[in-house]
Parts: C-alpha cells; sequence; structure tokens
C-alpha cells in the first residue's frame, strides 16, 4: 500500500461523507429519532438535576454508545437490503441481531440513567 501524504481537504471531505452518512440516518431511521429525542430529555434532565461531572461522563458514554449502534444497525439494514433484496432468512436473522445489539444497549442505557436520575427524583418529590 502506498503511503500518502496528509491533505487538509481529503481529511474534510472525510468528515463530510460522515455528516453525509448522520443526515440520511436520521431522515430515514424512526427509531434514530427517536433515540435523538430521548438524548435531549437525558441532557435536559441532567442540567435540571445539576449532576456530577461521573454522571455526566456515564450519560455522554451511554448516548453516545445507543446512539452509534443504532447508526451502526442502520447500516447493517441497508447493507443486507443492497445484497439481498428479496426475503431471506439468513437477512432476517443479520438484522435480527443487529436490532438485538440496540436493544441491549440500550436497556444498559436505561438502567444506567435510572441508577444516576432516580436518586435526584426521589429528593425532589
Amino acid at each position: 500500500m502506498v503511503q500518502k501524504h496528509f491533505s487538509v481537504a481529503v481529511w474534510f471531505k472525510r468528515f463530510q461523507y460522515a455528516g453525509n452518512g448522520l443526515i440520511v440516518a436520521v431522515k430515514t431511521q424512526q427509531n434514530l429519532r427517536i433515540h435523538l429525542f430521548a438524548a435531549v430529555l437525558v441532557i435536559m434532565a441532567g442540567f435540571i438535576f445539576n449532576i456530577t461531572i461521573a454522571e455526566w461522563l456515564v450519560v455522554v458514554l451511554v448516548i453516545g454508545g445507543v446512539i452509534t449502534a443504532e447508526l451502526i444497525n442502520s447500516a447493517i439494514e441497508f447493507l443486507v437490503d443492497l445484497v439481498s433484496p428479496e426475503y431471506h432468512p439468513l437477512a432476517g436473522k443479520i438484522k435480527d441481531i443487529a436490532a438485538g445489539a440496540v436493544l441491549i444497549t440500550a436497556i444498559v442505557a436505561l438502567i444506567a440513567g435510572l441508577l444516576i436520575f432516580l436518586p435526584y427524583i426521589i429528593h425532589a418529590l
């Protein structure tokens, strides 16, 4: 493989491709929009309850994990649809497993959110 010289233009182009991917995902993936809405609500709750830096770290990591899992799931779904336009049992299994990964990530995020925010909510009542 030939080593290419660093190019600022190429570097910025890569960010543009990633940005385009995010735009496509937000426009086409309802579950991603739901996760983003939930993330906004959690961030607002973080400010309302004035959570600690350590709690913010957990919140940021789990939000990032869920959004990343959803983006990977979406990419897998697009790829499976490309290579297997007609129904195939293996294609269905691939999609189901990818969706399962998002589900596990979201459950972990929910548990982390409950551990962080429930004490604040209980104290506020």
